[in-house]
């Protein structure tokens, strides 16, 4: 059986608690949960984020300046941090992304003043022609190494740096890994991080050996790219630390850059995978129908929510090809880059690219994506939404003095009780939904999520997509029973429905107290994301 099967065992269907009243309105579904078939660990890293200089992600973002009127610690918004600091931010990539493969690190250290002005990456985009002059077309380099590791420090996040393998050397690679990592007074790039603020070394153990080199990062071929790899992952000093190497993966469905890489990497034999920590897989789900981030219909809802669940496949297609050549699986998924995308027109501020406005579609989206993450825990030790302020997938939006958490925020707030579970297998039954894609009469799934496990807390996540209808699921817990239940739910009348700096509570979590019966039944709100606590007995 897998998760979308509908289970009709009357016996598997005893009832073990019950949390409320079953509404007659409500389609039936059920959701067994399995306590004793572990998946594997949940790396809190799964719920990893990622930081490019790119629009107004760093400046206007996260960076305001040490000399700015906006709240800040040593130049990092303030507001920002606070937002952090309700989640457990496990993993922080920077500085790119495409910016990675223009990047020369030494820009940005040292005393700001003498720092070199350059021509961002992202300049030649048609949307910033029209953008007025400034930080997202010509970097100033404020913000550098020194300030990633200190924002990583307040946020309590390790650093997973993405090195340019386009148009620097390997030496480069090295001396970068010099400088944060090698032991005050041993090296002339020690006395320079010392110099520029951090006598102990920074120890960063993940490295991105390139970004999309198959485009971008090179327009490599698979077997150029494994070369270049291994080039770059050749005698790299380790000063003790245990560097994890991250592999420039696929494009989505790109099934032959996958194989092509690992058939390259092994061509000198099989002891090249003890130098690849993780194979980076980038997948967004672009627009579907209209392609707006706030104007659309029902069916552009359906058909979006489709194409996110598409990371599921992708996940097992490419680690089955990962394992035609890695027969061990010694190396893992990192997912470095997700999210949803929309068409322009929604940003902040005119210089934003890739600006948009997440509504409750973009936290469905969240929800269903940590989900998939969740039930491949043994496959997928990380991954980075796609990005945490003023683009793309974001979890806030700030301009000036200006700042709101958006509908992805409170998803990632909700989630963060899973991280550290060992994630357990969770069968979920419901009537699909149907809906008109472009190409026709097309369906979505009717209920999904996930469970975890820690000691006698199990938490189960739920995302409801009907638009109007609730769903009605009895829950049985196969190897355990439950004391009590805390329930937290996000929803919302419209499902255009976003935090604004006009409105920035209008969408926000709500709980619900429930008293366990012996009914188990609880309905799932329509359009809704739900974190179900229990604590067994």
């Amino acid at each position: 059986m897998n998760r979308r099967e509908f289970l009709i065992d009357a016996a598997a269907a005893t009832a073990l608690f019950g949390l409320g009243p079953q509404s007659s309105k409500a389609r039936d579904a059920e959701i067994q949960i399995l306590l004793d078939e572990p998946i594997g660990t949940i790396d809190p890293n799964l719920h990893g984020h990622f930081i490019e200089h790119i629009g107004g992600v760093i400046y206007d973002g996260v960076w305001v300046g040490e000399d700015s009127t906006i709240p800040n610690i040593g130049g990092i918004r303030k507001a920002l941090t606070d937002g952090l600091s309700r989640l457990r931010i496990p993993v922080l990539r920077w500085p790119g992304g495409c910016f990675a493969d223009s990047y020369d690190w030494k820009d940005g250290i040292g005393p700001r003043s003498k720092r070199s002005c350059r021509t961002n990456f992202w300049i030649n985009d048609p949307f910033l022609a029209q953008a007025p002059p400034g930080a997202a077309k010509y970097e100033p380099n404020a913000f550098g190494t020194d300030e990633f590791i200190r924002f990583c420090r307040i946020v309590g996040a390790e650093p997973y740096i993405a090195v340019n393998l386009r148009s620097l050397t390997a030496l480069d690679f090295d001396h970068w890994v010099e400088y944060c990592n090698s032991p005050l007074g041993s090296t002339s790039f020690a006395t320079m991080r010392a110099q520029n603020g951090s006598c102990e070394p920074y120890n960063v153990r993940f490295w991105g050996v390139g970004n999309e080199s198959w485009g971008c990062g090179g327009n490599f071929t698979p077997a150029e790219y494994a070369g270049e790899f291994r080039r770059f992952a050749t005698w790299i000093p380790e000063y003790g630390v245990n560097l994890r190497l991250i592999g420039s993966g696929p494009n989505a469905d790109d099934f032959q850059w996958t194989r092509g890489f690992f058939e390259g990497l092994t061509a000198k034999g099989k002891a090249q995978l003890d130098t690849l920590f993780g194979w980076a897989l980038h997948y967004y789900c672009g627009t579907s129908g209209k392609g707006d981030a706030v104007d659309f219909s029902i069916d552009d809802w359906y058909g979006l929510l489709k194409k996110a669940d598409l990371m599921e496949s992708l996940i097992q297609q490419h680690w089955s090809i990962m394992g035609e050549v890695d027969t061990e699986h010694k190396v893992k998924l990192v997912v470095d880059e997700w999210g949803a995308w929309h068409r322009a027109g929604t940003e902040v501020d005119r210089s934003f690219l890739f600006g948009q406005m997440p509504t409750m579609r973009d936290a469905l989206i969240t929800a269903l994506t940590l989900d998939t993450f969740h039930r491949h825990a043994d496959k997928v030790p990380m991954a980075n939404v796609a990005q945490l302020i003023n683009n793309l997938h974001c979890l806030f939006l700030a301009h000036e003095d200006k700042f709101v958490a958006t509908t992805n925020f409170h998803v990632f707030e909700m989630y963060k009780a899973h991280q550290g579970g060992q994630a357990v297998r969770t069968m979920i039954g419901a009537s699909p939904i149907p809906f008109t894609s472009p190409n026709g009469p097309s369906s979505l799934w009717g209920l999904a999520g996930s469970a975890s496990l820690q000691k006698k807390r199990l938490v189960l996540t739920v995302v409801n997509p009907h638009v109007h209808e609730e769903c009605s699921a009895e829950i049985n817990l196969r190897g355990g029973s439950a004391r009590s239940c805390t329930i937290r739910t996000l929803a919302a009348s419209d499902i255009h429905a976003h935090n604004s700096f006009e409105n920035p509570h209008a969408v926000e979590p709500q709980d619900t107290a429930v008293t366990l019966r012996d009914k188990p039944v609880w309905t799932f709100k329509p359009a809704s994301v739900t974190k179900l606590e229990f604590e067994l007995g």
